[in-house]
């Protein structure tokens, strides 16, 4: 018989774990009751004894935190490479589970971990808050619906990600290899990689260039330009950067019956076409066409906030175990996202377009070599912030979670 309230522990309390338990633990998600968290940071767990109550029970282990039985549910908000390493041992050991984004860092692992899901007949949803934003909502239904037609093109420049050196200096996983897995593809940008694939599709080939530290001095990629094509003939261009101010955030798709254009995440202006652009194309008379006798109607869309975010994937995962409504973010789709990052990486690194489905193993390859000859020893920067237990070790082996 289904518990009237959720249990759910939270693993990784740093800037979005703790938002996470505190929305628990405040009340803001109904039917939801917090019941342990977990880090490898003393501090932190202190913060946690202090902020969360004394009912709330505290791990350095997630082992141990499985094994005592306290939950019912998983939120792993831990650095990237633990994603998938937590949710697959949480499945195994019969927990739902929601992930933070990305949902790993390279999709061979995340396969597993979907292999994993599917094997438990848990609950699997990723906390890609980004589709609660009630305009990307409506441009999803419009394409969906068929009144944009066949598509054509999505241009995405997104360069409001500013970001100082202080910022990849507050944090010894950030901006490495080893600790991060990438940069503004595997840390800012899996939410507009997942919306760009939600509302576009996914392609059949990406082409890329990414720029490692061009204006910051990290090893990993802060400025990106990728393009892609689908099977029908439509293209996307997705540039990002985390290296420019001020930055924007412009989105436009286009198709035979008209053209979106999302400005800042909550204005879409939707031009639709009386007749379609290729019917029309080969029924005209006219070689040139002034862009007012063109028929065509103008929609405006302006919505007052961004939706619920994280708070409403959150509670769309608690109903959705406890009275079978709709998944807005299934985990099982997070691997698209980081498909796209990941043939973007490959396709830098040996210069060449890649066919989608990529070759995983070869990504797999040559990331550990990026690991290997890392600029920046993640080891020895963790190596004065000793675990609990007193060992030392890779922010990784600190977790006791198998990369």
């Amino acid at each position: 018989m289904m518990t009237e309230k959720l249990k759910v522990a939270v693993v990784g309390i740093g800037n979005m774990g703790s938002a996470h338990a505190k929305h628990i633990q405040d009340g803001a998600i109904e039917n939801c009751v917090l019941t342990a968290v977990c880090d490898i940071d003393s501090e932190k767990l202190a913060w946690a004894r202090q902020t969360l109550g004394e009912d709330v029970k505290l791990y350095s282990d997630y082992h141990q935190l499985m094994d005592d039985r306290t939950c019912d549910a998983i939120l792993i908000a831990t650095p990237h490479y633990l994603h998938p390493v937590i949710a697959i041992e949480a499945f195994e050991k019969g927990y739902h589970v929601l992930s933070e984004k990305p949902a790993g860092v390279y999709t061979k692992k995340v396969r597993e971990m979907n292999e994993a899901a599917v094997k438990s007949g848990k609950v699997f949803a990723m906390m890609f808050n980004q589709r609660t934003n009630p305009t990307y909502r409506k441009v999803r239904e419009i394409i969906k619906s068929g009144e944009l037609g066949e598509p054509k093109r999505l241009v995405w420049v997104i360069t409001n990600w500013y970001r100082t050196q202080a910022y990849y200096d507050s944090g010894t996983w950030r901006a490495t290899w080893e600790g991060e897995g990438g940069g503004v593809l595997l840390n800012q940008c899996p939410h507009q990689l997942d919306l760009w694939q939600w509302m576009f599709g996914m392609p059949k080939s990406i082409r890329a260039k990414c720029a490692v530290g061009k204006y910051h001095n990290i090893e990993v990629e802060d400025d990106v330009t990728i393009t892609a094509e689908y099977e029908n003939g439509a293209t996307a261009t997705f540039i990002t950067s985390t290296g420019e101010y001020p930055g924007c955030n412009h989105l436009i798709i286009t198709g035979d019956r008209g053209k979106i254009v999302v400005e800042d995440g909550k204005k879409i202006t939707f031009t639709k076409l009386a007749v379609p652009e290729r019917e029309f194309c080969y029924s005209s008379d006219k070689a040139f066409l002034p862009a007012q006798d063109v028929p065509r109607t103008e929609e405006v869309y302006e919505f007052d906030s961004f939706g619920t975010q994280h708070i409403g994937i959150l509670q769309n995962f608690v109903n959705h175990i406890l009275h079978h409504e709709e998944l807005i973010s299934s985990g099982y789709e997070g691997i698209n996202a980081l498909t796209i990052s990941n043939a973007a990486f490959l396709s830098d690194w040996i210069g060449k377009e890649i066919a989608l489905p990529m070759d995983e193993d070869l990504y797999y390859e040559l990331l550990q070599e990026k690991i290997k000859n890392s600029k920046v020893n993640l080891s020895e920067k963790v190596a004065k912030h000793p675990a609990n237990d007193g060992s030392y070790g890779t922010y990784q082996e600190r977790w006791k979670g198998n990369r």
